[in-house]
């Protein structure tokens, strides 16, 4: 089980470190594509290949007084190349560098997440199979309606966890993409082979047009396929928080010995962290809310995407990365209480064989409505009066006048909600 976060991997990405390093991976590569068109003598770009470096601290220093970002890394990258700097930026503009750049932090991010999927994704598919079997309550509006197994619960976690590796995917591919195309995304002081050539080093796609920058459409499709993943990972822990509940407590989270539940009261055991990972979906929605406003920008390019930015990419990449850790330690741990499964299932004296019932006596050609009516008189005779269901309907001649002894075994025998479990388990790939 996950004990603690680790923060490195993910925050490492978006580290300003890693963004500079970044800036710098494409600015070398733009003057190498010039220097195979000729444009920069072949010494020079062996200069800048070999010097170019930059400090992160001096790099402060020097935007405290020009507040420009990009000028200020160009600044500290001139000062260790010396003269040759001069070819350094090229043609280029400073989102050139800003996007591509972003596109190779949020590459990364998706690719650390997709492992993440997938750990959580052989939890749940372990508990899937272990529960195969297991009888639970299945309930609509949270009241008893038929029985399931939990072992379906999980599987339908597998499947949508699933859906959202697909989603990410096709988002990681369509944010993938480089642009080095200059002010206004027409190349007029660039030659459209350096753009390639830096695609090319970074294995990204240049992107077919480009204005001043890559278009956010893409940016808004990878933070929406994030907030979808967490709303996914919200309904999960809320069912856990549901069935932990001391009225039903199906399942429970893991409790470590010496954790603390309550300050005032000693006997809590209470789902924090499933609450915790479905409070956080709410900041992932509300960020991809964010990168959808940012879709629309003025003309070729304005900066009210750009502040927003540089807030709701890390954040929910390093969010989501949290929720997902957190998440699969939750389903790795959980106390799984089939007895008590057991126990909810028999809890309403049988009330939950009505449909069964009811498609039984339709069988036998009584008219729907006139069937439904006869089970419904004693459901509610057994809700109201807390008789056992099974025994009214034997005693209420209007039913048993139209089935047998046996054929009533049948309507209550609990295989039938497990009859089909193998088929749907192979359906979703977990035979």
């Amino acid at each position: 089980m996950i004990e603690r976060y680790t923060l490195p991997r993910m925050g490492a990405i978006w580290s300003e470190e890693n963004k500079l390093r970044n800036w710098l991976k494409i600015e070398i590569a733009a003057c190498e594509g010039w220097a195979e068109l000729g444009r920069i003598p072949a010494q020079v770009f062996e200069v800048i290949k070999e010097k170019a470096d930059f400090n992160v601290e001096r790099i402060k220093e020097i935007e405290d007084q020009i507040h420009h970002d990009v000028i200020a890394f160009l600044t500290n990258v001139g000062e260790y190349v010396g003269d040759e700097s001069k070819y350094i930026h090229l043609g280029m503009t400073s989102s050139d560098i800003l996007d591509t750049g972003l596109a190779l932090q949020m590459r990364e991010s998706a690719d650390l997440i997709l492992e993440k999927l997938a750990l959580l994704k052989e939890e749940v598919a372990a508990k899937a199979r272990a529960y195969k079997y297991t009888l639970n309550m299945g309930r609509s509006h949270g009241v008893h309606g038929e029985p399931s197994t939990f072992g379906l619960k999980m599987a339908l976690w597998f499947t949508e966890l699933e859906r959202a590796e697909i989603r990410l995917i096709q988002a990681r591919e369509v944010i993938a993409c480089g642009a080095i195309s200059g002010p206004m995304g027409n190349f007029a002081h660039l030659d459209p082979r350096v753009e390639e050539h830096v695609c090319q080093v970074l294995d990204l796609k240049p992107c077919p047009v480009s204005t001043q920058i890559i278009q956010r459409d893409r940016h808004a499709q990878f933070m929406t396929a994030l907030a979808v993943i967490g709303a996914s990972l919200e309904k999960m822990g809320t069912e856990i928080r549901n069935l932990q509940r001391t009225e039903i407590l199906e399942v429970e989270e893991p409790f470590r010995k010496g954790q603390k539940g309550s300050s005032a009261m000693p006997h809590k055991r209470n789902p924090m962290m499933s609450e915790r990972v479905a409070g956080l979906s709410r900041v992932l929605r509300g960020n991809a809310l964010a990168a959808l406003e940012n879709v629309a920008l003025w003309h070729e390019r304005d900066l009210t995407h750009s502040s927003v930015e540089r807030v709701i990419i890390p954040d929910s990449c390093i969010l989501l990365d949290y929720m997902l850790e957190k998440f699969t330690g939750i389903v790795s741990g959980l106390v799984v209480y089939e007895q008590n499964m057991m126990q909810n299932v028999q809890k309403t004296r049988g009330v939950i064989f009505s449909g069964e019932l009811l498609l039984t006596l339709i069988d036998k050609g009584m008219l729907r409505e006139k069937a439904y009516s006869l089970v419904q008189k004693n459901s509610m005779q057994s809700w109201n009066d807390g008789d056992d269901f099974r025994e009214l309907v034997e005693n209420d001649p209007e039913i048993m006048q139209h089935i047998t002894g046996e054929e009533l075994d049948q309507v209550f025998d609990l295989s039938i909600y497990t009859d089909q479990v193998d088929y749907i388990f192979r359906r979703c790939g977990l035979d």
